[in-house]
């Protein structure tokens, strides 16, 4: 069996919808299908769910009434006979009274976590009915009854495939099993979210539970790409990664991918192929546990990056002044990308800076704190780089003239890490696409 996920801009338009269906019919063998919600329903929801919180419900009724004429003119193409058309306006109308029941009461972060989920079940049931139309064997699954995520928020992966196996002995005679992306249920059995993205997570967790065959994962753009290509001109995409370069690539910056993605489908070994709805054959990434040879694959940048360095004698041959230091952060559940130490100061990078004062405050207790924001992380993905030589060299070089805050190398075969200010980011992707890539 293979999971196949399309994106929010894959299923934004009828006529895409209807290429979707096109498209998983023509694949060989059982397919599970994960959706996302329509192009821009999310950011919708979200504008609404924020109007509520901030007690303004005209202005959530007003954008809940622009949402509601654009699913209308969807169903009105998106479905060919009178009678679907029908059907359509009646899903269109359930889920749009329960928004408007959301904004006429009480209102809270339960209610909004509710309501964004419903992006992606209009999304799911417009799909399957489309799919009846066709007279395509197809079968709605429901991704509350078997996603789920622990009191951490962590996916819980044995659970999700005891559930799922039984659903799907249940549903064995289907061609097509339709499910949605991003949704689940927390430890209380409310109804929550894999974060935004999340629709990528879904499709590698059912694939990982289920052993399947390969995950796919359908995107406006024809694979991952050695560097940015909103940023630098002249980029390619890359045939094969591995696991471990696509995990790099994806939590430092590369858009076309979440970042959690590669990790259950690694844990099981199931391929993962990126392909393009726009363009289905153009070949896309592979990526697997083999990848490709090559010493430099591709760029990625995080932005959104604080430095935080913490200057104090003390720390000259002391042990256990790093413990102190990260137990600040451990506290305040604030995750670490890069370090540097030297003899009398370490330097940290974080990208959430939700409790960024507590944890200057505390780190003052250990010496003198500097911080700096607005910083990028640039991350250089390729094979076994820390074990060639001249990768060093052939990085400075082609830098020469950006600034270079922190280096992180060694620490991983497959990344070099370099933090600059963001200003300087842009350039920095172009002299690498340029010195690393000759492009």
């Amino acid at each position: 069996m293979q999971v196949v996920k399309f994106g929010g801009t894959s299923v934004g338009k009828p006529e895409r919808m209807k290429k979707i269906a096109t498209l998983v019919t023509g694949m060989p063998g059982k397919k599970v299908v994960v959706l996302s919600a329509l192009s821009g329903t999310t950011n919708s929801l979200v504008r609404i769910g924020d109007f509520l919180l901030a007690n303004r419900p005209a202005q959530a009724t007003a954008e809940i009434a622009s949402l509601e004429k654009h699913y209308a003119g969807f169903i009105d193409e998106l479905y060919e006979s009178e009678a679907y058309k029908a059907i359509g306006q009646e899903i269109v109308s359930r889920y749009f009274s329960l928004f408007k029941l959301m904004a006429a009461g009480k209102f809270d972060d339960r209610g909004y976590r509710e309501l964004l989920a419903q992006g992606e079940l209009i999304s799911t049931e417009l799909f399957f009915h489309h799919c009846q139309e066709r007279k395509i064997n197809a079968r709605l699954l429901p991704a509350l009854h078997f996603m789920s995520i622990d009191e951490n928020h962590e996916p819980e992966l044995e659970k999700i495939s005891e559930r799922l196996q039984p659903i799907l002995e249940t549903m064995a005679s289907a061609d097509l099993l339709i499910t949605q992306g991003y949704i689940c249920r927390n430890h209380k059995n409310e109804i929550d979210n894999l974060k935004r993205g999340g629709s990528d997570y879904t499709a590698s967790l059912i694939g990982a539970a289920i052993r399947a065959k390969e995950i796919q994962i359908w995107t406006d753009i024809d694979g991952m790409h050695n560097n940015d290509p909103r940023i630098v001109k002249k980029t390619v995409p890359i045939a094969e990664l591995t696991f471990e370069e696509a995990s790099e690539l994806a939590y430092f910056g590369a858009k076309i991918l979440h970042p959690s993605t590669i990790v259950p489908a690694q844990k099981y070994g199931v391929p993962v192929l990126l392909k393009n709805t726009m363009d289905e054959k153009a070949q896309g990434t592979l990526i697997s546990e083999r990848g490709s040879r090559g010493q430099f694959k591709a760029v990625a940048a995080k932005d959104g990056i604080t430095a935080i360095k913490i200057k104090s004698s003390r720390m000259l041959l002391a042990y256990g002044f790093l413990r102190q230091v990260f137990d600040v952060f451990e506290k305040y559940k604030t995750p670490i990308d890069m370090i540097s130490t030297s003899e009398v100061a370490v330097s940290v990078t974080i990208d959430e800076n939700k409790f960024l004062n507590e944890i200057i405050l505390e780190l003052k207790n250990y010496g003198s704190i500097d911080v700096d924001q607005n910083q990028t992380i640039i991350c250089i993905v390729g094979n076994m780089l820390a074990e060639k030589e001249g990768v060093l060299r052939d990085v400075f070089q082609a830098l020469a003239s950006v600034p270079i805050r922190m280096v992180s190398y060694g620490g991983s075969n497959n990344n070099i890490s370099l933090l600059v200010e963001t200003s300087h980011k842009e350039k920095a992707l172009n002299l690498l696409n340029e010195g690393l890539f000759g492009l």
